[in-house]
């Protein structure tokens, strides 16, 4: 925050008679360059340089504090500030400002930071809250406050013999043409380009803009700045010489749309793909959601169960071949894995059945089942079914989800490889990652069913 504010102090002033700014990058400065020098913020400055030390908490530092209670003396350079307190200068090289207050309002200025020692107190506020009171004191919001009044006009005094200089520094700037803005390099978007020229000629303001390039730099070593330099040595081009061409401004720019447009599709790519994992995001958090509110867990768990059944069926059960060929004993001794409460359960009950009927009866089983399940884990303590619902339900969703995320982190480095065998690796990611996300969802739902019916709680032993 500290380069922040020192910056903002450097481009406010970009705009004085005779002043040198360099910058890596003026885009987003925050800051306007007006000719002749910023008044309204050096008159801030300056009532900021007066208030803030005498008014500002010190701030906790750790590195001030002292690491471990002790009777011994302090050593001769240990001291110099108190323990725990980090010491900040507001301080403003003296430099920023164009002129020296007169001695009447350097007075003001102190009579109006004492009183707001008097009122406020020695270093009572916290930095943020003096910040806001200087803002307040550098506007025009009706205050009732005495502090901020009096900050006030003390402002306009100031600002009034800043303003007085900076008006006649203007009009020397204007007449000798304004801010010139040079750039030693173009920048890939020319967005950017354009937000440096535009801190000329600034509402109305005259200036001007000029680029000195390279053919070493990066964009133009990347798109074709190597033919330049051989037609260059052919024409026995001094180093020193500046080429100056339409055709090479108008190419430079094709350049930058080119850059433009690659990253352009590169971003929309990236936000194609987190596409698909933000519905897989959406659909996951609002079944978790429903399950932290507690909202119909018991029928959340039995539809867990039926579809369960149903994928138990259509794994060993063809329709298309005749009933005798059913795999009916494999199929119920699956159904015994996940529910041990159906060993009744034998093959010939579902004899004579169509595969609707032995899904809706496996389906009224298992409900029955579910129901003597509650029974007893409730018996042990009520509620205790509710509370390991949600245990179950969490726990599967938080670990598969994880492990769904590092696969499909996988998938997405390695479908781009598809993209030679002619295939889009978008269509290939979306569709694997769908299949991916159900077969999650499908291991959820067997998962919790099955622990649930597994779960067996321990009565706790009476106290004596």
């Amino acid at each position: 925050s500290e380069n922040v504010e020192r910056e903002s102090e450097i481009v406010a002033q970009a705009g004085r008679k005779g002043a040198l700014t360099i910058s890596t990058n003026m885009a987003g400065r925050g800051t306007d360059i007006i000719l002749g020098g910023n008044a309204d913020f050096m008159a801030r400055l300056k009532l900021r340089e007066y208030f803030m030390p005498k008014i500002v908490q010190p701030e906790e530092d750790e590195a001030f504090a002292p690491i471990a209670v002790t009777t011994a003396k302090p050593k001769s350079d240990a001291v110099g500030f108190a323990p725990g307190k980090k010491p900040k200068s507001w301080k403003v090289s003296p430099q920023i400002f164009p002129t020296k207050l007169s001695r009447e309002t350097e007075q003001s200025l102190k009579e109006a930071v004492n009183f707001a020692v008097e009122q406020y107190g020695q270093q009572s506020l916290p930095e943020l809250e003096a910040e806001e009171k200087l803002a307040i004191a550098s506007e025009n919001a009706p205050t009732n406050d005495p502090v901020i009044q009096k900050l006030r006009e003390v402002y306009k005094a100031i600002r009034g013999e800043y303003d007085a200089f900076t008006t006649r520094e203007h009009d020397e700037v204007v007449e000798k043409g304004g801010l010139h803005v040079v750039g030693t390099e173009r920048h890939e978007s020319r967005r950017i380009d354009n937000q440096l020229r535009g801190r000329a000629g600034r509402q109305g303001d005259p200036g001007s803009t000029r680029f000195f390039l390279s053919l070493e730099d990066n964009l133009l070593r990347i798109f074709g700045g190597d033919r330049v330099a051989k037609m260059m040595d052919m024409f026995r081009v001094e180093e020193d010489m500046p080429i100056e061409s339409g055709m090479l401004t108008s190419s430079l720019e094709n350049a930058q749309k080119k850059v433009e447009t690659f990253y352009y599709d590169t971003r929309k790519q990236v936000f194609e793909y987190d596409e698909v994992m933000n519905n897989q995001r959406r659909a996951i958090y609002a079944e978790r959601r429903r399950v932290l509110e507690g909202l119909d867990l018991k029928e959340q768990v039995i539809q867990y169960a039926e579809k369960t059944m149903s994928d138990i069926v259509d794994a060993y059960v063809n329709p298309e071949l005749p009933p005798e060929e059913w795999d009916l004993e494999s199929l119920v001794g699956k159904v015994k894995e996940f529910v041990y409460l159906l060993q009744d359960l034998e093959p010939q009950h579902l004899e004579d059945m169509t595969v609707g009927e032995i899904k809706t009866f496996l389906h009224e089983e298992v409900r029955k089942a579910y129901d003597i399940k509650e029974a007893q884990v409730d018996q042990i303590q009520p509620g205790l079914m509710r509370q390991a619902e949600r245990f179950f339900i969490l726990n599967q969703i938080d670990n598969l989800w994880r492990e769904h995320l590092q696969s499909m982190d996988a998938l997405r480095e390695s479908v781009g490889l598809r993209g030679y065998g002619q295939k889009d690796p978008l269509i290939e990611y979306k569709q694997e990652g769908y299949e991916m996300f159900l077969e999650m969802m499908i291991d959820i739902r067997r998962n919790v069913v099955f622990s649930l019916f597994q779960f067996q709680p321990q009565m706790q032993p009476q106290a004596v």
